[in-house]
């Protein structure tokens, strides 16, 4: 049987047609959207960039989508990891480097979300013995500079400055106002209730919220055909593979 594999793209965002910010007409005393989606957006870099990724795929511009899924991955972003892992397997934006791939798509299964993991192993299963070995020593690159050990810091750096400015001084009462992010399969809302919470603030909460998020997604099933794990020490791929006897 030939593997079918769920195009990634199609799963990181729905149309692209929704409305970034929205607020209800004659909303007084409310801080300006725009400026609210400006303020959240410049302290969650992660979310920025993948969302200025997918707006470049959906102007025809695969190489400005490709950088920008990368910026948006030095912030611990891991669909915007696998973005990138997809576009190089595809040739897409960018050369087709499919032992890259499987290195970038494997650091976005880092945190052990179901879907990255299936189309990491249908990469692995597709790669031949060399490219399986060059793989390995690619990784440790992309790992060095994007794992989570790394990339991680960052947007908590940018979340902690983010919330020095909010904590104390309120910018303004929020009203009807929603941010809509790309999630799994489509749009997720922060709206004027939740904007302040804990879990788009505080970086253990932050990246609680990516797990509830990621782990599950609300997806079809995505056949890859029969799978043989790629031989590692424990659950966490390439990582692992790095000490191992090849």
């Amino acid at each position: 049987m030939r593997p079918y594999v769920l195009p990634l793209l199609c799963l990181l965002a729905g149309p692209l047609a929704s409305p970034l910010t929205t607020a209800a007409p004659g909303d007084e005393g409310g801080a300006r959207p725009e400026v609210l989606t400006e303020s959240f957006l410049a302290y969650h870099p992660d979310i920025k960039f993948r969302m200025e990724g997918l707006e470049a795929l959906e102007d025809g511009l695969p190489e400005a989508a490709f950088g920008a899924f990368k910026r948006a991955s030095r912030y611990a972003d891991k669909a915007a990891q696998a973005a990138v892992g997809e576009m190089l397997w595809q040739g897409r934006g960018t050369a087709q480097d499919r032992s890259l791939a499987y290195a970038w798509m494997d650091l976005a299964a880092e945190r052990g979300y179901q879907t990255f993991i299936g189309l990491r192993e249908y990469y692995w299963n597709s790669l031949s013995d060399s490219e399986r070995a060059r793989a390995v020593e690619v990784g440790k690159q992309v790992y060095a500079e994007f794992g989570d050990a790394v990339a991680k810091p960052r947007i908590e750096q940018k979340l902690r400055q983010g919330r020095s400015k909010i904590t104390g001084s309120r910018v303004g009462f929020v009203g009807a106002l929603t941010i809509q992010i790309p999630g799994p399969g489509g749009w997720l809302t922060v709206d004027g209730s939740t904007y302040y919470a804990d879990h788009y603030w505080r970086a253990d909460d932050y990246f609680a919220w990516q797990d509830r998020t990621w782990k599950n997604p609300p997806t079809g099933t995505v056949d890859v055909g029969p799978l043989q794990s790629a031989p590692r020490g424990g659950d966490s791929g390439i990582e692992r593979k790095y000490d191992e006897p090849r």
